[in-house]
């Protein structure tokens, strides 16, 4: 039913009959700041009528008792990489619908990195058939490294061109605060298109204040997900900025992000609202998604109406697209919540494009992934490493080498610093030194275009022996590796190639945990249970190996995002986040390099 005709027919009581009529329950007007007794009459996907329903019900009608429940707009997820779940949309739709969100906002620039537009194109029709609406912003450019690493794709101006005009797009995605401080011309270049197709600029722009700030807003940017203080989100707020809050599986920012309402007075509080940014399954599971942050706000002496005002409302007129979601309203898309009881925001049904597809935490409804491209299964394109190629040569002279390490804590999982340390050579090879915590790691690019398999030391993940690899990876989604050992490290890189994609334990030479991940190397369609099982049993077996982290494979991922200072690496090397360059792990500490190759 897309013809607008039946549409304004069913409304005006002159056409079809509802579909579907939610009766008895009391409406959270999130427009209104309103709660009333109210019914709602549906015709297809979308409400047709509020209120008194009584001549929109027809003999055909199906009715939903909600007698004694709350009735919220489904919540809509304002800043999400869903691929950095490493679930498919169908499966994800299966792990979050259940909870309450029925709208996500996305790049896909996980998968666009991997097969361009086209691989957007088939996620963007998959997710027509689940009851997930997927909202698109067509990323500022990809990848979003800094140099620029090696992709399958680049998302360039002519595909903003070619894409701005898809029915899903709503703003240009990620716009990375580096791109617009460099003022790099294809950025700007989506920059001017995106004026032109009157599409909003969604920002990226963490520890950003006073003149950099300023400058930045020159971009236009609408929306910022990325503040590391209260202070800072409080400074945005003020600038016009809409501030949204995030609470990923491993960056924990909702509480202390809030303080500006809790404690420092704030009360626009419609100029908040919240997102996920990345979240897994496992984490999914045990605490829930954007109804575990209606939860933990309420928790802090956030009424419940601001609450689920920042999970709806709040998040669509940021966006631009509360005319299509946010609010239970004529017009607006079916997608509805029953509630038990506000303060502990446990949803009972789900009403998701008109239909009920979610009781009591379990989808109502089955959801068949689609057949996938051949390009998508077979994307990993580089051929297996050879015993030798992880070696870390050094031209040094000397039985020692002074080098650096990209050092990580269990507190700050984006905080990469530096750490000095002198680390052995032998036979002309610079050895990890496993006993004080510091390990190889690489960045394998796969995609077949370049040979670049830079080594440099890490630490903090606490790796006695063995290996963990990933070719999940943010931003350029490279084969990441980290170990103790350089076999193991190579047999783990060669299964990840072999399998086409995943995420791997090796010790001793023997694969301990292996999650296969064939779609572009970066997401499954198995269920969400079994994807969290299988976390859980990577997570293990990375722990048996030494990692105290609390998440090793997300903080091992992350390592290759160049937008967050102070250290990364890519398949260039190790970049200074600061400089914008790539350095050698023997430079000193703002000193010049010294001679090395990674052979």
């Amino acid at each position: 039913m897309s013809d607008i005709r039946e549409f304004i027919r069913a409304a005006s009581g002159t056409g079809g009959k509802a579909t579907l009529a939610i009766r008895g329950g009391r409406l959270v007007n999130v427009v209104s700041e309103e709660i009333y007794q109210a019914d709602v009459a549906i015709y297809g996907e979308r409400i047709i009528a509020v209120g008194d329903i009584s001549d929109y019900i027809g003999p055909e009608t199906r009715i939903v008792d909600a007698t004694g429940k709350y009735l919220a707009p489904g919540m809509i997820d304002g800043h999400l990489h869903v691929e950095c779940s490493k679930m498919s949309l169908t499966s994800f739709a299966k792990a979050v619908v259940p909870l309450g969100t029925t709208s996500i906002v996305t790049g896909l620039d996980q998968i666009i990195v991997v097969g361009g537009p086209a691989a957007a194109r088939e996620f963007l029709d998959e997710a027509k058939q689940t009851p997930l609406k997927v909202f698109w912003g067509a990323p500022c450019k990809t990848p979003y490294t800094m140099p620029r690493s090696t992709v399958g794709h680049y998302f360039s101006p002519a595909d903003h061109q070619a894409t701005h005009h898809w029915p899903e797009c709503v703003g240009i995605w990620e716009t990375v605060r580096e791109f617009i401080q460099e003022e790099d011309p294809d950025v700007l270049a989506a920059l001017e298109l995106a004026e032109r197709s009157r599409l909003p600029v969604l920002g990226c722009c963490p520890m950003t204040r006073g003149a950099r700030l300023n400058g930045y807003q020159q971009s236009g940017v609408r929306a910022d997900h990325e503040s590391y203080t209260p202070e800072e989100m409080l400074e945005k707020l003020r600038a016009g900025m809409h501030v949204v809050v995030r609470e990923s599986s491993i960056s924990h920012f909702l509480a202390d992000n809030l303080r500006i309402v809790t404690e420092m007075g704030v009360k626009a509080l419609r100029r908040i609202s919240f997102c996920t940014d990345d979240v897994v399954a496992s984490d999914i599971l045990k605490r829930g998604h954007l109804d575990n942050m209606v939860r933990m706000a309420i928790a802090m002496g956030i009424s419940p109406m601001a609450a689920i005002q920042m999970a709806t409302i709040n998040g669509a007129d940021a966006l631009r697209i509360d005319d299509k979601v946010g609010s239970i309203s004529p017009g607006r898309a079916a997608d509805i919540l029953l509630v038990d009881d506000l303060r502990n925001f446990t949803i009972e049904t789900v009403v998701a494009k008109g239909e009920v597809v979610a009781r009591n935490g379990k989808m109502a409804i089955e959801l068949i992934p689609p057949q996938r491209s051949v390009a998508l299964l077979n994307s990993v394109k580089v051929a297996p490493l050879q015993p030798g190629d992880l070696k870390v040569a050094y031209h040094g002279a000397g039985e020692t080498a002074d080098a650096m390490a990209i050092a990580v804590t269990p507190e700050k999982i984006f905080v990469r610093t530096r750490r000095d340390v002198t680390l052995a050579v032998k036979d002309g090879q610079v050895l990890a030194d496993p006993a004080r915590d510091v390990q190889y790691v690489t960045v394998v690019e796969r995609y077949g275009k370049t040979s670049n398999r830079p080594v440099a030391f890490a630490s903090g993940f606490g790796l006695k022996q063995g290996a963990i690899a990933s070719s999940t990876a943010p931003d350029d989604n490279n084969i990441i590796c980290i170990g103790a050992d350089l076999e193991d490290m190579r047999i783990a890189i060669n299964h990840l190639i072999g399998n086409h994609g995943g995420q791997v334990v090796v010790r001793n030479g023997k694969v301990e945990a292996f999650l296969h991940l064939p779609i572009g190397g970066i997401v499954s369609d198995i269920e969400p249970a079994e994807m969290a099982a299988l976390e859980d049993q990577l997570d293990d077996a990375a722990r048996a190996l030494g990692c105290p982290l609390p998440w090793p494979f997300m903080y091992m991922f992350v390592l290759q995002i160049t937008a967050i200072p102070e250290y990364a690496i890519t398949d260039l090397g190790v970049v200074d986040c600061v400089g914008l360059k790539v350095i050698s792990p023997f430079s000193p500490a703002g000193g010049d390099e010294r001679a090395v190759a990674a052979e």
